[in-house]
């Protein structure tokens, strides 16, 4: 507010007569003159990344670098800056980070920031008149022109002398000082006094604490900062009830349990992944009940399907007797975390006509004139042994319970959760149970499994979902990937994060029923490379591949609705797996920081439609990727690759490795590859920028 007595015209010339290093940035105002206007006296618009108009924050992971950009202009020909300040979740500011222009006459501003620890941080642009860089664009025309020499230097002596005041003696005061002598120094020539201004060490001084006048500021813009398992890992999906289950022609089959399911842990840890994912584990309902292959006509032993939740033995916060108990659900637990994996719970907000709600909440459900509920559906597919949930008649006690459920598992060592089917539900509920669960316990991860209309997964991701599942199965020609990964790692990628499910047990998609083995490899590579967090349902690493009927994508004998032990030693004994490939990339995932972000992917050209390349880049860590989409055929091209984004010169040879063979091949701007379905499906190669070309890919 205006000091006592101050109109605001007063207290704006106050603030333009304070010392130069002490001037406050001007905070934007209501619209009319400088003062009551929505832009600064420096313009600063349309900051970058912006999240439902700033209501909600972009998001980050602790250490991940992401850029934020503004559009930065004034009038006449006077230089500006700008640069980013984050504020920490103490309201500390950081050190500035200055943007630069990235294409000149843009206007268009831009610097990587990189959040260091989680919590809700703030982020702003600031940007001012910078009188240093305008005296020296005119003093480097002006003196050798012999156009008002003495009296520019003369100015520039008295603006290196302001200054210097602003500059920390120990960090460059002395040098800036020098040059102000330099420039009053008539015994040497002007050119010789304009050089000791352009020196090095000064201007080095004053980047790092520059002039700053009329500095104007954006709005400050919300970042939600989150652990690294939002953004990065590989998932394993697995149904416990087939892991050491007893299936034989003509008996009664045996259910596996979570003790069983348990001794599998290792085994997946050895693949490398970092979560295993358990689809509902709670007790099964029997009215409706499925049979196999979706059979509306169950047998007498049919197991039912796990997201019919509900029956007299429990609903969302039980386990099937078949299973266990909560004690082996524990025991699941510690033995994934004695592992270094945590374990996602699917959460399915829905019942079976024999969950105890039904007759305990008979408000939760719409019921038809004749008193019966519908049946759940998901055009085509229809559920019919499952209640939907109606939400508009009590929806704070669907919050209640919601949060009750999820804190039971959450107190029983489960901070991931997947949620099905979230775009069933008004999206307003899902933004109070977030808000509520981040609120207090912002570590817990939840992944939205709604394969759906972009607007609505967007909207899902911008109000809290951590992650959400993506359209990358169906995604399969060159051209689909590069345009949809170019829109995942752009502006989206401030809030949105994708996870590549290969397969899940609802998808099998027709490029897997008819591709083979070869087809599993590839996908498998483009998964695990392209997103820094990737999936994949069990039977995977097997290749199994047979579907429902021609042109479904349920797979045959499916195991929503029914046990499917499989036979794993077997399997590896006889090759009929691609573990050994699953292993080493997610060893690969480890091993490389390109690898586990989003933001930094760049395709490379190259002459056949069935070859992509790309690469992706973490500082001085690269890693590029060609592989073969045919999984038919051979296939040979020609990849021309962008140097300067891999950090090369452009007419650098540099030695790479293959990771997937081990092998070492000498790569420059043009490489001649030939990929061999089957044999050799992809080049994954790692190299290291040059000396001279090192930083940042987009500095």
């Amino acid at each position: 507010m205006p000091a006592p007595g101050q109109s605001p015209t007063e207290q704006l010339q106050r603030r333009q007569t304070l010392p130069l290093r002490a001037r406050p940035a001007l905070p934007a105002q209501p619209s009319g003159d400088v003062v009551n206007s929505l832009i600064g006296r420096i313009p600063v618009l349309d900051v970058r990344p912006l999240v439902d108009c700033g209501r909600k924050p972009a998001k980050a992971v602790a250490g991940e670098t992401f850029r934020v950009t503004a559009t930065v202009f004034r009038e006449g020909h006077d230089a500006v800056a700008a640069n980013v300040v984050l504020h920490d979740p103490k309201g500390r500011p950081g050190p500035f980070t200055p943007m630069r222009e990235l294409a000149p006459g843009t206007d268009r501003w831009g610097a990587d920031v990189t959040p260091d620890c989680e919590g809700a941080w703030t982020y702003t642009v600031e940007a001012w008149s910078d009188p240093v860089a305008t005296w020296r664009h005119h003093a480097e025309i002006k003196i050798p022109a012999g156009i008002d020499t003495e009296l520019v230097l003369a100015e520039g002596a008295e603006l290196y002398e302001r200054a210097a005041a602003g500059v920390p003696k120990k960090d460059g005061r002395e040098a800036v000082l020098a040059v102000a002598d330099a420039l009053r120094d008539t015994e040497r020539p002007a050119a010789a006094r304009l050089a000791a201004a352009l020196a090095a060490d000064a201007a080095a001084a004053l980047a790092r604490h520059p002039l700053r006048e009329l500095v104007s500021s954006s709005p400050p813009l919300p970042l939600k900062v989150e652990r690294r398992r939002a953004l990065y890992g590989s998932w394993y999906e697995l149904f416990p009830r087939s892991e050491g289950a007893v299936v034989k022609e003509g008996e009664p089959p045996v259910s596996g349990t979570l003790r069983t399911a348990a001794e599998r842990l290792p085994a997946i840890a050895a693949m490398g992944f970092d979560v295993v994912y358990l689809p509902p584990v709670h007790p099964i309902g029997t009215t409706h009940r499925k049979g196999r292959d979706n059979s509306l006509t169950p047998g007498p032993h049919d197991v039912g399907v796990p997201w019919a939740i509900g029956s007299a033995e429990g609903g969302h916060d039980a386990i099937h007797p078949d299973l266990g108990t909560l004690t082996d659900f524990d025991h699941f637990v510690r033995a994934a975390r004695s592992l270094r994996m945590e374990v996602a719970l699917d959460f399915a907000l829905q019942c079976s006509p024999d969950h105890p709600w039904v007759k305990e909440h008979p408000e939760w459900f719409r019921h038809r004139p004749d008193g019966s509920i519908a049946y759940a559906e998901n055009p085509p597919k229809k559920y019919q042994d499952i209640y939907p949930i109606a939400f508009d008649a009590d929806m704070p006690g669907l919050v209640r319970e919601t949060v009750r459920l999820l804190r039971f598992w959450m107190d029983r060592g489960v901070r991931i959760f997947r949620v099905d089917n979230p775009h069933t539900k008004p999206v307003v509920f899902w933004e109070q149970v977030i808000d509520e669960i981040n609120g207090a316990d912002p570590d817990v991860v939840f992944l939205a499994e709604a394969f759906t209309r972009p607007a609505m997964m967007h909207t899902l991701a911008a109000i809290g979902f951590q992650q959400s599942y993506t359209y990358f199965t169906w995604r399969n020609s060159k051209h689909e990937l590069t345009e949809y990964i170019r829109e995942l790692s752009g502006e989206a990628a401030s809030y949105m994060r994708p996870n590549f499910f290969v397969n899940t047990p609802d998808i099998l998609h027709a490029y897997l029923q008819e591709g083979g083995r070869p087809a599993f490899e590839v996908r498998a590579v483009l998964a695990a490379t392209l997103s820094p967090s990737w999936g994949m349902y069990a039977g995977y690493e097997l290749c199994e591949n047979v579907p429902l009927r021609v042109g479904s994508e349920e797979y045959r004998c499916s195991e929503k609705y029914q046990l499917r032990p499989r036979d794993w030693e077997s399997a590896e004994r006889e090759g009929r797996t691609i573990t050994p490939l699953i292993t080493l990339l997610n060893r690969l995932r480890r091993r490389h920081p390109a690898l586990q972000q989003l933001r930094d992917v760049h395709f490379h050209h190259a002459d056949n439609e069935a070859v992509i390349a790309y690469s992706k880049r973490s500082g001085q860590d690269v890693v590029l990727v060609v592989a073969n989409l045919d999984p038919h055929h051979t296939q040979e091209a020609t990849v021309s690759l962008d140097m300067p984004r891999l950090g090369l010169q452009e007419h650098e040879t540099v030695p790479v490795r293959d990771e997937l063979t081990g092998e070492t091949y000498h790569w420059g701007r043009a490489n001649y590859v030939r990929l061999e379905p089957g044999i050799t499906p992809a080049h994954i190669v790692t190299l290291r920028p040059s000396p001279q070309t090192g930083g940042s890919p987009t500095s």
